[in-house]
């Protein structure tokens, strides 16, 4: 079992439940003043794109990912931004799909202003595990903001256990994805 292709797959389908519920925000919505750590839901959701782009490219080994993260332009709008991290989320998704027994522990080097061959390296699995656990730190958020909206927040947790599939039916049949069994 690919523990990291099921969150992948999870973290696209809790972004893609919650980006369409954004989506039907107007643009003044999505880009109006809120309380959190990045004060709107477009400032908030544009950060979880741009960790996404650097980390997938040092996975990935792409010497760029430092000019990839400051190269980056804010989606303007919820539609450009959902279309933008499904891209992302089914780069992640090929990513996970491929690695094979062992894998989690090669190493990755991280560029973070000072070149790669002076910055961090750290194991896969720590890698994919960070990328994880801050999307999600940052959906939380997003969810929360989008409780002080008139759209009732999506469920978001309901993706990775067997006995919940009833849940998730309708988002996977969409995405032609199969429950593993």
């Amino acid at each position: 079992m690919n523990l990291f292709l099921i969150q992948a797959r999870a973290n696209r389908l809790a972004n893609r439940r919650l980006l369409a519920a954004v989506a039907t925000l107007s643009d003044a919505d999505f880009q109006a003043p809120r309380t959190s750590f990045f004060p709107s839901l477009a400032l908030t959701l544009n950060h979880v794109l741009n960790v996404d782009h650097y980390y997938i490219a040092a996975l990935q080994g792409d010497a760029a990912m430092r000019s990839i993260w400051a190269s980056y332009v804010p989606a303007s709008t919820a539609a450009e931004l959902a279309a933008r991290q499904d891209e992302s989320d089914a780069r992640l998704i090929a990513f996970c799909a491929g690695l094979t027994a062992g894998d989690e522990e090669r190493i990755v080097a991280f560029d973070r202003g000072a070149g790669i061959e002076n910055g961090p390296r750290e194991p896969v699995g720590r890698v994919l595990a960070h990328l994880f656990m801050h999307q999600t730190h940052h959906r939380g958020q997003a969810h929360a903001m989008l409780a002080g909206t008139t759209v009732k927040p999506p469920q978001l947790d309901d993706f990775i256990l067997l006995g919940d599939n009833v849940h998730r039916s309708a988002d996977m049949a969409a995405l032609g994805w199969v429950e593993p069994v």
